[in-house]
């Protein structure tokens, strides 16, 4: 059962949530079997999801080991929707493509300031919209900002990287010392 799942695929269906990590403010939802099998893998699967009539949200399907999937309900969308653990709920969902990335103006300036474009896109797409994600998901602009710096870095890591292999299509001029930077 290794495939890669259709994009636009829709699925549902109600589930009780659990939480996942004792202590924690975690909480996910098994998938059923009968999705996994639609899906028709084991691996991760991104899709955009909404929790009964919540606004929609991007995220993976997780996978645990046995064919079985879980899929994370973060805090923000247990408040959305006035839920908590034991609740039933009604999860829809969409097959997201993996390989479409649409990198936020923000994020698109910060890296292009730093000359990383090229080496942040030859990243695997599904690492590009984690990180993505997570800036998206970011509370106060603080957060977001600093996500962004991280990306930013981890941009110019993947450009060393690069570089060290040889490939120079990747933009492979060494990064800027950022004190040199702010002077001018």
């Amino acid at each position: 059962m290794k495939h890669t799942p259709e994009a636009g695929q829709k699925l549902s269906f109600e589930a009780e949530l659990e939480n996942w990590a004792e202590g924690m403010d975690y909480c996910a939802v098994p998938v059923p079997a009968e999705i996994t099998k639609a899906l028709g893998t084991t691996g991760p699967v991104l899709v955009l999801a909404r929790v009964n009539d919540s606004e929609p949200f991007q995220v993976s399907l997780f996978p645990v080991g046995g064919g079985q999937h879980y899929i994370r309900i973060k805090a923000k969308v247990r408040q959305e929707t006035n839920t908590k653990t034991g609740d039933l709920i009604r999860l829809r969902m969409t097959v997201l493509d993996r390989a479409s990335v649409t990198i936020p103006e923000d994020l698109l300036s910060a890296l292009q300031a730093e000359h990383v474009v090229e080496a942040f896109k030859s990243l695997p797409p599904g690492k590009q919209n984690f990180m993505i994600r997570r800036i998206d998901e970011a509370v106060s602009p603080k957060t977001r900002e600093k996500r962004i710096t991280d990306v930013v870095m981890a941009a110019h890591q993947r450009r060393e990287e690069l570089a060290d292999k040889g490939n120079v299509g990747c933009g492979t001029s060494p990064p800027r010392d950022p004190v040199d930077s702010k002077r001018g």
